[in-house]
């Protein structure tokens, strides 16, 4: 853990020292973290700004430092000898926190003395911290107030962390409710009713949760980890201990080593089919062996698939009278009423308890928003007598168990839920801007697709909102709306969305129909609507930021190639993916990558095949970045283009980038009428080179058909030298490759096979 936040900080461009028991066990550290799948760094030589050493030699080097993070194995009594060696040697004034899990803050600092503590606290990063924005800070008592504003600042700003202040209680917030609920959990797998599958499958994205759901969670993070955990508690919560306790069953896992994927098995084991595939198996704890995959056969989750509300998903869900239904009121609602009894004891607002579970575990409703989703009555009525809450001294319509005090209050006061609105309200002021701005109705335009929205200070929005944020016609349409409208009313654009993917790529669907249809004219409709789209955000009378995160695809990518700013989440995963499904980017994306390439002509004169074979291949491979450092490095971000470590400051961000384009002077640039090519010369390299990847079997048959196209493309066409061309001139040639690769069968297949799989077929 300690070297993924080094590697995180690596992340954010802060060098960062990592000391372990001697040089050679951080630098195995170091060398783990960068094989770790996902992967802790934005780029590999992120890891370049990170130094290794040992306590033994190098422990004085924490002087040169300003944030000394502990993160040793949880022993209070190692934690303890560490911080007393780290004060005799650190810096007077330097800032000193503990990444425990949940031991005492204030304990960890007995004995060291007032100065120290002054600059004592706990900062709990979630695993992996370069991926969960979750970020527990923890005060004493003695910590000075000044020092939690400065790390929570810093940490919000730089590494793009959201901030809980917590208190000093065990294992904080989210470690004591997760755990709760997760227990819960292990008693219905361990009473035989429900499987490993059927668990996972009604705990996952049904509930508003991540797909590893809660057996492929407790495989990631480890069974011995999570054991650790919950005995802390144990040790630590005093009469509500037994709610803790793991079961016999799990107790017996480990006796075995099935603590999980790093053991090679945990809930699930990976295995080989006699064919070579990869079979998953999933534990039977009755018999404590292995068994092939079960597909869970309940109803009531296909059903569900259909509400896009998690809200009334969840609703529909617990008042189900089926297996499911059984399973919530089991299991969720005991864990909801347990939350709102310890959430005076352990947070300072039921707001920060939501906030905790959803930036620490990804859920997309807290518990407090689930409590109101269902009903403070419905869920008190069907909460069953459960371990470390109260029986209520009569049972009535309220039910069986105790009613929290934050309910007695909410139902005191006439609610059904614990909030007025139903809304878990911003963290920050610019935190979920776009949704403020809606809910202040400030919606100008809308259709199917997307929408206009009044930003304020003179920033018009277009926000994408169709399934996956594909874009079709009313969005193509709305693109143009909002050019126009920040033209006459407006100071800037920008466009983005708080959705957690920016766009998954043009309608696939839609254009498979046109394309078996033969619907040619149609289909080149649509191509020069798209083009027209993105060249009216590049040509715009007022300065366009385009702020992408998670996925960015196809047309999702050449949107934002296209806009005179780019504010990008440090989580955006940019790519031009068209050949996958048989195509070429035609939205402007062949031809921006190479404007791109051949902007970096050392002389006009200059041989132009190297680089423009960097945007073959760029294109060829459907590279998709794995961060947005990275998306710079392959082309898709420009220097000039900004990153956002904070993916929930990202909208604000790009609006300030807007403003700023404005104090500038912006003024709209001019087409481009001279872009080098390099005609048949450079068409035969790129052939020649197509033809041998052919040949040794590393691409298929069409892929050298499409590989043919796009080089055509790139070479500027059917020219016999070296040329300069227009804009448009290299828009035609992508708008003609397009429309001939959409006759194609084997085209229609691969856009069928990626419609029905979501994969690529490589035919």
């Amino acid at each position: 853990m300690g070297a993924q936040i080094a590697a995180h900080c690596a992340n954010a461009g802060i060098p960062a020292l990592l000391l372990d028991l001697t040089p050679n066990v951080a630098a195995e550290g170091l060398k783990r973290a960068r094989s770790l799948k996902p992967d802790p760094f934005f780029t590999a030589d992120a890891a370049d700004l990170i130094a290794t050493g040992g306590f033994d030699q190098d422990l004085t080097r924490i002087r040169e430092h300003s944030w000394i993070i502990e993160a040793i194995v949880e022993r209070l009594d190692l934690k303890q000898a560490l911080l007393e060696k780290v004060e005799a040697t650190r810096c007077p004034g330097s800032i000193v926190s503990s990444n425990t899990s949940g031991i005492s803050i204030s304990a960890l600092a007995r004995g060291r003395s007032d100065e120290f503590r002054r600059h004592w606290l706990g900062t709990h990063f979630f695993n992996p911290p370069r991926y969960l924005p979750l970020l527990e800070v923890i005060p004493t008592p003695d910590t000075d107030p000044a020092i939690v504003d400065t790390i929570s600042t810093f940490a919000q700003l730089r590494l793009g962390k959201n901030v809980v202040i917590a208190k000093d209680t065990p294992n904080f917030i989210a470690n004591h409710i997760a755990l709760y609920g997760l227990i819960r959990t292990f008693e219905m797998l361990a009473s035989g009713r429900y499987t490993v599958e059927e668990i996972d499958a009604i705990t996952g994205p049904a509930l508003g949760r991540p797909k590893s759901a809660t057996f492929r969670t407790v495989d990631v993070v480890g069974l011995d980890v999570l054991s650790h955990v919950a005995r802390n508690l144990v040790e630590r919560i005093g009469s509500a201990a037994d709610a803790f306790r793991v079961p016999a069953f799990m107790e017996e896992m480990q006796r075995r080593g099935l603590i999980g994927e790093k053991a090679g098995h945990g809930f699930y084991e990976r295995r080989k089919s006699p064919t070579g595939e990869t079979e998953i198996y999933a534990l039977d704890p009755q018999s404590m062996e292995y068994r092939p995959p079960q597909k869970p056969k309940l109803a009531a989750l296909d059903t569900a698939r259909a509400i896009d509300d998690p809200r009334e998903r969840v609703r529909k869900l617990f008042n189900g009278k089926d297996r499911v239904g059984d399973f919530l009121r089991e299991t969720l609602a005991p864990t909801l009423v347990y939350t709102a009894q310890v959430t005076p004891q352990v947070a300072h607002s039921k707001d920060d308890v939501d906030r905790v579970m959803r930036w620490g575990f990804g859920w997309e409703l807290g518990p407090f928003e689930l409590w109101d989703a269902i009903g403070i009555r419905e869920v008190l009525a069907a909460t069953p007598p459960a371990p470390g809450i109260p029986v209520a001294d009569k049972p009535s319509e309220r039910g069986v168990v105790a009613v929290p005090q934050l309910g007695e209050e909410a139902l005191k006061a006439g609610r059904n839920a614990f909030r007025d609105g139903l809304r878990l309200p911003p963290a920050r002021p610019e935190f979920e801007i776009l949704r403020s701005a809606k809910e202040r109705q400030r919606i100008i335009k809308r259709n199917a697709g997307a929408s206009l929205v009044d930003l304020g200070d003179g920033v018009l929005a277009v926000e994408f909102h169709s399934k996956m944020n594909a874009i079709g016609g009313d969005t193509i349409q709305m693109l143009n709306a909002g050019v126009k409208e920040a033209a006459r009313n407006f100071a800037a654009l920008v466009v983005g969305n708080e959705a957690p993917n920016f766009s998954a790529g043009a309608n696939l669907m839609l254009l498979l129909l046109e394309a078996q249809e033969g619907n040619w004219e149609e289909i080149d409709l649509m191509i020069r609507a798209f083009q027209g789209a993105t060249t009216g955000l590049r040509y715009a009378d007022v300065p366009v930021v385009v702020a992408p995160a998670g996925l960015t695809l196809g047309g999702g990518c050449e949107v934002t190639m296209h806009a005179d700013r780019v504010q990008s989440a440090a989580e955006a995963y940019i790519g031009l993916v068209e050949v996958g499904v048989g195509l070429i980017p035609a939205g402007g994306g062949t031809k921006e990558m190479l404007v791109r390439a051949t902007s970096h002509l050392p002389h006009p004169r200059s041989d132009v095949l190297p680089f423009v074979q960097r945007a073959f291949e760029t294109i060829g491979f459907a590279t998709v970045s794995t961060s947005a450092l990275e998306a710079k490095r392959v082309g898709y971000l420009r220097d000039v283009d900004g990153i956002t470590m904070n993916r929930d400051r990202l909208l604000y961000d790009a609006k300030m980038i807007a403003l700023e384009r404005v104090r500038e002077g912006y003024q709209k640039p001019v087409p481009p009428k001279a872009i080098p090519v390099g005609g048949d010369g450079v068409l035969a390299s790129l052939k020649l080179g197509l033809h041998l990847a052919w040949r040794g079997g590393r691409i298929s048959d069409h892929d050298l058909v499409v590989g043919r196209k796009l080089a055509w493309v790139l070479a500027g066409g059917s020219l016999p030298q070296s040329a300069l061309v227009s804009e448009q001139y290299l828009l035609n040639l992508e708008r003609e490759a397009f429309l001939s690769l959409c006759g194609e069968r084997k085209t229609q297949e691969r856009i069928q096979y990626t419609l029905k799989t979501g994969k690529t077929l490589r035919n």
